[in-house]
C-alpha cells in the first residue's frame, strides 16, 4: 500500500550544504524500531562555526519540509557537525562581502531566512535542538524556533546584533522574552551578554545541560564554570557562573587535557525522542501547534516588517559591523563605537568615509 502514497514534498533534493539522515527510533529498551525514524538535520560548516550560507538556508527549508512529510518520522533533531558550535547565525563573510550595502539583495535573503524559521515552526513533528556548542545570534534564533533544547554543558547562548551592526529581529525579539522574561531578554538582546548552558537551563531557555568532557575516563562538568548553586554576599542566586583567577586557569587546563565526547548528549536526545515515540501522534501534533501559537503570534506579526528594516540596515550599521567582523584582526572585530557616535553626533552622513573611519585597524 505504501507504494501508492502521494509524495507531498515540493522537490526531492540531494543535500550538499547540510546533512540529512534518517536514524531508527529507539524503544524503551534501547532497541531500534523497524520502520520508524527520527530525522537528523545537521548544519555542516564547522570551519565557520556552522554559520549558514544562503545555499544552506534553502536546504534547511527543504529538509524540514521533508521531515515533516515523512510518515515514518517521529521527531526531528536539529544540530550541527563538530563540538564547537551549533551555529553562530548567518555567514558573516557572505554578509560582509556580498550583502553589505545591497539592501534589496539582503531582503531576498531574509525572505529565505523567514521561510527557514517558519519551516521549523510549522513542522508537523516535534523538533529537538541538539546544541553541540555555542548557539549565538541567528543560531540562537533558529534554536529557539525549535520545541525542545538539550545542550552540551560546554555550550554558550547569546546574541550579538548591537555589537556587530544588527538587531536580533530574526526571532529573538519575538521569542526570547517568552522563554526568560523581558528583563533577561534585554540583557541578552541589547547588552549581548552570554549565558552558560547551566544558566540557560536555570532560567528556562533550555531543557537540560549534559556534561560531555571526559577526564581520565570519567565525564566531568564544564570546568570553566561554578556549576553548583549558592547565595552570594548580596543575596543573589548564582548558577553557572564563570570561574575567575586561578580557578579559571585550572579549569582551562582541565578542558585542554580532557576529551570532548558527545555520546551523553546523543543519549539524552534519544531518550527525549523515545518519550515522544510513546505518544499519540496527532494529539502530539495538535499540542505542538497550540503551544507554538505563542511564538507564531509574534513571528507572524513582526517578521515581514523586521525583514524590511534588516534589509535597509545593510546600508548603514550592518554594512560597517559585518565588515568589521570579517576584516578585523582576531580580538578586535568591532567598529570604533565612540568615533561612530561622535561622527553621527556631528551630522556626518553614512558614507564610505564614515565606514572606513570606524573599521578596526
Amino acid at each position: 500500500m505504501s507504494n501508492n502514497l502521494v509524495n507531498h514534498n515540493l522537490v526531492d533534493v540531494d543535500f550538499k550544504e547540510i546533512i540529512y539522515e534518517l536514524r531508527p527510533c529507539l524503544d524503551k529498551d534501547g532497541n531500534a524500531v523497524d520502520g520508524l525514524n527520527n530525522a537528523w538535520i545537521f548544519l555542516n560548516n564547522p570551519k565557520q562555526y556552522n554559520s549558514y550560507t544562503t545555499a544552506a538556508v534553502k536546504e534547511i527549508i527543504l529538509a524540514f519540509r521533508a521531515a515533516s512529510n515523512d510518515r515514518s518520522v517521529v521527531a526531528v533533531i536539529f544540530s550541527a557537525v563538530g563540538d564547537k558550535s551549533f551555529s553562530t547565525g548567518g555567514n558573516t563573510k557572505q554578509y560582509a562581502e556580498y550583502y553589505a550595502g545591497r539592501p534589496m539583495e539582503y531582503k531576498q535573503y531574509m525572505r529565505l531566512f523567514n521561510d527557514m524559521m517558519t519551516s521549523i515552526l510549522h513542522c508537523d513533528k516535534p523538533v529537538i535542538c541538539r546544541v553541540n556548542g555555542m548557539r549565538v545570534a541567528g543560531g540562537q534564533e533558529i534554536g529557539m524556533a525549535c520545541d525542545f533544547t538539550i545542550a552540551s554543558d560546554l555550550a554558550v547562548f547569546g546574541q550579538a546584533g548591537p555589537k556587530h551592526g544588527s538587531a536580533p529581529d530574526g526571532g529573538s525579539t519575538d521569542f526570547l522574552d517568552l522563554y526568560v522574561g523581558i528583563e533577561r531578554a534585554m540583557q541578552s538582546g541589547i547588552l549581548c551578554e552570554m549565558w552558560s548552558a547551566y544558566k540557560a537551563k536555570n532560567i528556562g531557555l533550555i531543557s537540560d545541560a549534559i556534561p560531555v568532557l571526559k577526564v581520565d575516563g570519567e565525564f566531568v562538568r564544564n570546568p570553566l564554570l561554578v556549576t553548583d548553586q549558592w547565595i552570594n554576599e548580596a543575596g543573589d542566586i548564582v548558577y553557572g557562573q564563570n570561574k575567575s583567577g586561578d580557578e579559571l586557569k585550572k579549569g582551562k587546563e582541565v578542558l585542554m587535557n580532557g576529551e570532548i565526547d558527545l555520546s551523553p548528549l546523543d543519549d539524552a536526545v534519544n531518550a527525549l525522542a523515545t518519550k515522544i515515540l510513546y505518544l499519540m501522534p496527532e494529539c502530539t501534533s495538535k499540542t505542538l501547534n497550540s503551544l507554538r501559537k505563542k511564538k507564531l503570534e509574534h513571528w507572524n506579526r513582526n517578521s515581514q516588517t523586521n525583514r524590511d528594516w534588516l534589509a535597509q540596515n545593510m546600508v548603514t550599521e550592518a554594512r560597517a559591523g559585518f565588515r568589521a567582523f570579517n576584516e578585523g584582526p582576531k580580538g578586535n572585530r568591532e567598529v570604533d563605537f565612540i568615533k561612530l557616535r561622535k561622527m553621527l553626533a556631528e551630522g556626518h552622513p553614512w558614507d564610505d568615509e564614515l565606514v572606513e573611519a570606524i573599521l578596526p585597524k
